[in-house]
């Protein structure tokens, strides 16, 4: 490699570094604060740069909300891809995407999802570059279809059922609620005492077992 390529390359990878670095913090910061509370200054802070700096990088907060959203939801996209690449029936596939959410509702970055919901909702005008973020949630809805489109296929669902209409209706139902219950410890629901893993568990039991095929 000749020195300017060199060079170039490790500007690149610099750069991507602290880009990294600063959505890193960005998380932390609005996990923390929650998004409107969170200032730029903030995030430059705990990212330990200047201002100017992490403006260089994101003009606008809007920009950078979004982008922490965005890589936020690649791991969910993984997760739909590995599964839909297993070699088990539909209705396996979907207890495995259930346990996901379950998993997942135990994290820092559901909460920030929720309150990223409830913010892009609320502004006045779709946010700057959520598009790249919409992109990323119609990739994953790509994959469900294979998964749905297996179920159909290979029996392990009810065939009195409209199959694309039900599955899209249970997994949307299912990671809502898994969201919701991530908000319990601060917003008391009923039966509080009830662990929100059990109530998890049983809802995944109800959906799974209205899906199974009537013999």
């Amino acid at each position: 490699m000749d020195p300017k390529t060199r060079y170039e390359k490790e500007r690149l990878d610099g750069k991507q570094q602290r880009l990294s670095l600063i959505l890193e913090a960005a998380e932390r910061v609005f996990n923390q604060k929650g998004i409107e509370k969170t200032t730029m200054q903030d995030i430059a802070t705990d990212a330990n740069i200047g201002i100017a700096t992490l403006f260089r990088y994101f003009p606008k907060k809007e920009k950078l909300i979004v982008a922490v959203a965005t890589r936020l939801l690649e791991p969910m996209l993984e997760r739909f891809e590995y599964v839909a690449g297993l070699p088990v029936p539909c209705l396996d596939k979907l207890e495995a995407l259930f346990d996901f959410f379950i998993e997942d509702h135990y994290k820092l970055s559901t909460t920030f999802m929720v309150d990223f919901e409830s913010y892009a909702a609320h502004f006045p005008e779709p946010l700057e570059d959520i598009h790249h973020f919409n992109a990323l949630t119609r990739q994953i809805s790509q994959v469900y279809s294979r998964i749905i489109q297996n179920g159909i296929e290979d029996g392990s669902i009810r065939s009195d059922l409209e199959a694309r209409d039900t599955l899209t209706t249970l997994i949307n139902t299912f990671g809502i609620f898994s969201k919701k219950l991530s908000l319990q410890k601060n917003i008391p629901m009923l039966e509080a005492d009830l662990p929100t893993e059990r109530q998890l568990d049983i809802l995944k039991r109800v959906f799974l077992d209205y899906l199974k095929p009537v013999f």
